[in-house]
């Protein structure tokens, strides 16, 4: 899991901008982290889209975008009214009140806490507002949720952190375990799936909580170091590529290189990283059909049709409520198949990837 991932400007040129992009039928650049809209808030047929951070790259410059244009395409005449909560658990719940106001149909949430998000979402269910979890499944009580399977992308971490130990992988090799943020139940799950890959197969020797954050990460795999010894650690998990990056600026300041280290979300950074040596993979979780899939179910919600058959699984909630799930497949990307997942999805072009200090180990790697 992942690894593996924030603002209102309202005025006459925001307006302007909103009716442009009406007209042309596509998503605005709103980066605004307090909330704003890609087109005119209210009416019959408007869809409240909740992001919970700007920090994670995936949301703004992938999932967004994705959203809108194929709510777009499915519904012409569809509104998105778009907010982000920059990792703020209050502003959060405030946008949902925000979205009940404008008269919103369908809200469309990844939570940034998804138990404190709970009384929020089922005032606006009160009010006859369809849910739909993406990404992270809130409490309370949510028509759909769309995400992918967790427990493999976990699973999948520890898996290639197990690979690329090789013959080093023993119960006795230390292993740094860093996951994600226990307010988000994504990052329980991320860790239940490498446990079930790690355990009995190597000595998982420190393991706290980074919070999302690289800047925690950073100093958790610092006290990692103070505590085991540079010289004992085989190999790092994170649970996304933004606390790897901490994590990896940490270890080449320890002077510790070589060793495994995971992540999630497939960022560029990330894959810069993988290429460069200092990342050992990540995982991929295209953004595309994730965004493409709930935008269908939202504009079915919204005109009153059948979600069965895009929900064809059940998963039960921390509130204990059953919720109609599509789960898409993770894929674990190292530097072996860079080409055929994210260069072969058009998400990073190879020049990007290779750009300034990284155009060598792309040489090396055979990207370019």
């Amino acid at each position: 899991m992942n690894a593996m991932m924030r603002r209102v400007v309202i005025g006459t040129t925001a307006i302007s901008m909103a009716l442009a992009v009406a007209a042309c039928g596509k998503a605005g650049d709103n980066k605004d982290n307090g909330g704003g809209s890609s087109s005119p808030a209210g009416g019959d047929k408007t869809i409240g889209l909740l992001l919970p951070d700007s920090v994670t790259a995936r949301y703004e410059k992938f999932d967004k975008p994705f959203f809108v244009s194929k709510v777009n395409e499915l519904c012409s005449d569809c509104k998105v009214e778009y907010a982000n909560a920059a990792g703020d658990t209050s502003k959060q719940a405030q946008q949902v009140s925000s979205m009940i106001t404008k008269g919103v149909k369908v809200i469309v949430i990844s939570a940034q806490d998804s138990a404190a998000i709970k009384s929020s979402l089922k005032t606006a269910v009160d009010k006859g507002i369809k849910v739909v979890a993406y990404d992270r499944l809130a409490q309370g009580p949510v028509s759909a949720y769309v995400s992918f399977d967790n427990v493999k992308v976990g699973q999948l971490q520890g898996e290639a952190l197990i690979a690329a130990l090789g013959a080093k992988a023993t119960p006795k090799s230390k292993i740094v375990m860093i996951n994600g943020d226990d307010a988000d139940p994504n990052a329980g799950q991320f860790k239940q799936g490498a446990h079930k890959a790690l355990d009995g197969k190597v000595d998982i020797a420190y393991e706290q909580s980074g919070l999302w954050k690289d800047t925690v990460a950073a100093q958790k795999m610092s006290a990692a170091i103070t505590q085991l010894g540079a010289k004992n650690i085989a190999g790092v998990y994170a649970a996304n590529d933004g606390m790897a990056g901490g994590i990896a600026n940490t270890l080449k300041g320890a002077g510790i290189s070589g060793i495994p280290l995971t992540g999630q979300d497939a960022e560029l950074a990330g894959i810069q990283r993988i290429v460069a040596g200092t990342q050992s993979s990540t995982v991929y979780k295209a953004f595309k059909p994730e965004a493409d899939a709930a935008a269908q179910i939202a504009v079915n919600l919204l005109e009153g049709k059948s979600i069965d058959s895009l929900a064809t699984q059940t998963l039960t909630s921390g509130s204990g409520d059953k919720v109609p799930s599509q789960l898409l497949v993770p894929v674990s990307v190292t530097k072996a198949n860079i080409k055929d997942t994210v260069v072969k999805d058009k998400l990073y072009t190879v020049a990007e990837i290779c750009a300034g200090e990284f155009a060598a180990a792309c040489k090396t790697a055979g990207l370019q």
